[in-house]
């Protein structure tokens, strides 16, 4: 849930701040982008240095940067997170976030902030268990913040009680949880068909097509950062998929996706088939390497299964289906053909005549058609934000 997430920890002035560097490696090995904003006391218990060397970005601790004369732009760090997670949160910063005291980077980056902030409080046990610190932290979490409670343990006080702050992980696999609950395709599972199938002639030869998977994997990822279980059916393609919530099912020809598909076809929500199926496969095939010597002069072919057609009789009622149309000529006729002809809830169409669009390229160019004939064009853009244009429209359509 947080591959590719822009994270902006903050961190505080307490001796529990020693744990931010554990903190920022497991968001690192998550796959977040992390960024670190300390508060100017804070640098007294973890140095700037660690947290830069881990982050692998420069650490913000002071509205002017002396070095270089500029401002650090509150607005802009809060602005770049997608969410905000502030460990450990002292007494201090808790009364100063609650009461909107704005004295340093972090209380204004926080303010700034657009987007979820979880703290991490971390303090003595007759601080926590205070009243004040009680108001305070209900006031926060009426607003929105989220809360990760604080355990009970050994304390730098020497007592054992409430107060600890969380150990890292257990702080990432609670904002993990978070996310998957409260994601848009949580509790759904997406099946996605992706890459080229291969039709073998004989042990070394076969027929195949110019398709990486790279479009089908964009959308796979998109889905799993949304909540979904994604089952990916990949066809052969050097793309590599590190998602906990994508199911990878590697097939090589037409017969071997179309057999994974009906598998799961009763098992799923949504099913965006992406894969570029081969139409086509030798009649029969050869046990051994055809040699010119043998006086071969033809091969034939016999029709594959069409895949999205065969799922599309066994369509249930509560189930959404996406097709892909790889088009070079009355385009926009032969997929509204398409969506009806397989009783399709929607289609994306490619077209071979656009520029950097289609097999290969990290862009493409779609238009998306759906039930009502609507027609929404898009522009040429990275295969990732087809992917985010293409679940966004299957999200309005299913809510």
């Amino acid at each position: 849930m947080l591959k590719d997430k822009n994270v902006l920890l903050g961190i505080t002035a307490s001796i529990a701040a020693y744990k931010s560097a554990n903190l920022v490696r497991i968001l690192k090995k998550k796959g977040a982008i992390v960024k670190v904003v300390q508060t100017p006391k804070s640098l007294e218990f973890v140095t700037s240095l660690t947290l830069s060397t881990l982050s692998e970005n420069p650490v913000y601790s002071e509205m002017i940067n002396d070095e270089y004369k500029t401002w650090n732009n509150h607005v802009d760090l809060g602005a770049w997170a997608d969410l905000m997670l502030i460990a450990p949160v002292s007494a201090k910063t808790l009364s100063k976030m609650a009461s909107g005291d704005c004295d340093n980077l972090l209380l204004a980056s926080y303010l700034s902030a657009k987007c979820p902030v979880y703290f991490a409080p971390a303090m003595d046990l007759d601080m926590y268990q205070h009243n004040s610190t009680k108001e305070n932290i209900n006031k926060l979490t009426s607003i929105s913040n989220i809360l990760i409670p604080p355990t009970s343990g050994e304390l730098a006080s020497g007592l054992v009680g409430e107060g600890r702050m969380e150990e890292p992980e257990k702080i990432v696999d609670f904002i993990e949880k978070d996310l998957k609950d409260k994601s848009p395709l949580n509790g759904k599972t997406v099946l996605i068909t992706a890459g080229p199938t291969i039709e073998k002639i004989d042990k070394v030869r076969f027929i195949s097509n110019f398709s990486s998977g790279k479009m089908g994997v964009s959308i796979a990822n998109k889905a799993a950062n949304l909540g979904a279980n994604v089952i990916l059916i990949l066809g052969p393609s050097h793309q590599r998929v590190y998602h906990n919530n994508i199911n990878v099912i590697n097939v090589v020809s037409a017969d071997d996706m179309l057999s994974e598909v009906l598998r799961f076809k009763d098992k799923f929500d949504i099913g965006i088939f992406s894969a570029a199926v081969s139409d086509f496969k030798p009649s029969n095939l050869s046990l051994k390497k055809i040699k010119k010597s043998d006086d071969f002069k033809e091969i034939k072919l016999t029709l594959n299964k069409d895949i999205l057609y065969e799922i599309s009789k066994e369509k249930k009622s509560n189930q959404y289906l996406v097709g892909f149309a790889l088009e070079t000529n009355n385009e926009i006729d032969n997929s509204i053909k398409k969506l009806e002809n397989k009783n399709l809830d929607l289609i994306v169409l490619n077209s071979l005549n656009d520029e950097n669009a289609g097999f290969n390229y990290d862009t493409n160019k779609v238009t998306i058609i759906d039930k009502q004939k609507n027609i929404l064009k898009y522009d040429l853009k990275s295969k990732d934000d087809v992917a985010n244009d293409l679940l966004t429209k299957i999200l309005n359509d299913i809510r």
